[in-house]
């Protein structure tokens, strides 16, 4: 009986060792295709700009709305804020997704190991979100006035409300709003876009991307009242905006590629923070293991 037994117990060693191997080996698999996942995108025939009166635009374009989305992007605004502008940049081929009109790149190798990360970007007035390296979300953005710069480098999200009110004027409603800076009251949230930085240091998006970025991002999660247990989504705003000079994205019309964000730059920005970014990460993830 015993040299059966040896061969029942390899077999049933061989049987688990495996399994496991499976498990792993589907692990990998599973942790490969979420970094390698593609989106499905349209890419225009062209990306060229050119200026147009707002008014005879708004009669040629003004009942699509694909078209009418990309404008307000482009040039950095809302519905009814665009109709207040002279004129307007707008592409010649309306027939891509927003990825191909705005500055981001669509991947970011670097960023392979970070779950979520948003990035604001001050000079180009756009916003990023990405999940391991690939371009999940991108928008218009008005950040802060000159004189109410939106302050720059690393930040985690922390509370959200469906709508909250201003810690400057307590008549401005704010909808899905997610801080980031808890002590001086800065965060994303929905408000009027004129097309250039003008609020008081909060980072302002048209409705839709306000909504999507506040059910994507994560909340901090408290120890108690003064301490942090983990912190939420990283935030990265970076560069500088060019007040009292002509709008950056004019140059569109001249140079198509003028705003373009590469894939170094996006790394360049990130590499300061990234050690704290995936320690975060991390924390987060044992604290939701342990639960």
């Amino acid at each position: 009986m015993k040299p059966i037994v040896c061969i029942l117990s390899a077999v049933v060693c061989s049987v688990l060792f495996s399994c496991k191997e499976s498990a792993a080996s589907s692990k990998d698999k599973n942790q490969s295709e979420k970094i390698t996942t593609k989106i499905e995108r349209k890419k225009p025939g062209t990306v060229t700009y050119n200026f147009e009166n707002t008014k005879e635009w708004l009669k040629k374009s003004g009942n699509d709305s694909t078209q009418l989305q990309l404008a307000y992007a482009i040039n950095r605004t809302d519905a009814e804020n665009f109709k207040k502008l002279d004129s307007v940049i707008v592409p010649n081929d309306f027939t891509g997704d927003i990825v191909y009109y705005l500055p981001f790149p669509l991947k970011v190798l670097a960023l392979k190991e970070v779950e979520k990360i948003i990035y604001f970007s001050y000079p180009t007035q756009t916003f990023a979100a990405y999940e391991n390296g690939e371009l999940i979300y991108t928008g218009p953005t008005n950040m802060g006035r000159e004189k109410d710069k939106t302050p720059t480098g690393l930040f985690f999200t922390n509370w959200k409300a469906e709508e909250t009110t201003s810690t400057f004027n307590d008549e401005w409603d704010l909808k899905w709003n997610f801080n980031i800076e808890n002590k001086l009251g800065v965060g994303f949230h929905q408000y009027a876009l004129p097309g250039y930085p003008a609020s008081h240091s909060c980072l302002r998006l048209q409705e839709a991307d306000a909504k999507k970025l506040y059910s994507w991002a994560e909340e901090w999660i408290l120890q108690d009242d003064q301490n942090v247990k983990v912190k939420g989504t990283p935030v990265i705003v970076f560069g500088a905006y060019p007040f009292g000079k002509v709008k950056p994205w004019y140059v569109l019309v001249d140079d198509a590629k003028g705003l373009q964000l590469s894939e170094s730059d996006i790394e360049r920005e990130t590499k300061p923070h990234l050690n704290t970014i995936l320690k975060e990460q991390k924390n987060r993830a044992t604290q939701q293991n342990n639960e």
